[in-house]
C-alpha cells in the first residue's frame, strides 16, 4: 500500500471518530461491569480478618497496619492462577495477606502452591467465612485497606502487578 494511500486512511476524519467512540463504548463497558461486581463490596472501615497464615503467624486487617492488599483467591480458579505471579511480585514489597478460598485445608492449599512453586503465606478459608464477612461472591477478588483500616480500592477478577502497586501506592501516600 502507498504511503499517500496509508496517510489518507488515517486522516479520515470519520474513521477516528468511529473509532473514539467504538473506544469508548468499550471502556463503558469495563468500567460498568467492575461497578456492577463491585457494589455489594464493602467500603469504609474493613471487616474484620484474623487468623492464623501457613507459616504460623498472626494476622490481622485493621488501623495503625501499613496499606495491605487482601486477595481472595481458589485453587480452582484459572484467574487467580494467571495472575498469581502479580500477586507474588506485589508481595516483595507490600503487605499483601492471600486467603484461600473455599480450596480445601491448609496441606491441600500448600501442596497446591509447591506445584506451582510459590511459597507465599495464606490464611486459609476453607469453609468462606472470610469471603462472607468480606462481601466476596467471586475470585479473585482483591481489596486495598490503608493504614486507617479503610478499604480504599476494590477490585474483582483480574488484576496487574502494577495496577496493584499504583493502589497500595495510593492508599499509601494519599490522604482521603
Amino acid at each position: 500500500m502507498p504511503l499517500t494511500r496509508i496517510l489518507t486512511y488515517l486522516s479520515d476524519r470519520s474513521r477516528w471518530k468511529r473509532w473514539l467512540l467504538e473506544a469508548l463504548l468499550i471502556l463503558g463497558v469495563i468500567l460498568g461491569a467492575q461497578y456492577y461486581q463491585t457494589r455489594d463490596l464493602p467500603e469504609g472501615i474493613a471487616p474484620p480478618l484474623v487468623g492464623v497464615l501457613t507459616d504460623g503467624s498472626a494476622v490481622k486487617v485493621g488501623a495503625g497496619d501499613t496499606p495491605t492488599l487482601v486477595a481472595f483467591w481458589s485453587t480452582w480458579c484459572p484467574v487467580c492462577k494467571a495472575e498469581e505471579g502479580n500477586i507474588v511480585s506485589v508481595a516483595k514489597d507490600h503487605r499483601v495477606i492471600s486467603v484461600a478460598m473455599q480450596s480445601g485445608d491448609a496441606a491441600t492449599v500448600l501442596k497446591h502452591l509447591k506445584e506451582r512453586g510459590i511459597d507465599l503465606p495464606q490464611l486459609i478459608d476453607a469453609d468462606g467465612r472470610h469471603a462472607i464477612n468480606w462481601g466476596v461472591r467471586g475470585v479473585p477478588t482483591h481489596f486495598v485497606v490503608d493504614a486507617a483500616g479503610n478499604v480504599r480500592f476494590r477490585v474483582v477478577g483480574y488484576a496487574t502487578t502494577w495496577g496493584l502497586k499504583a493502589r497500595l501506592w495510593w492508599a499509601e501516600n494519599i490522604k482521603a
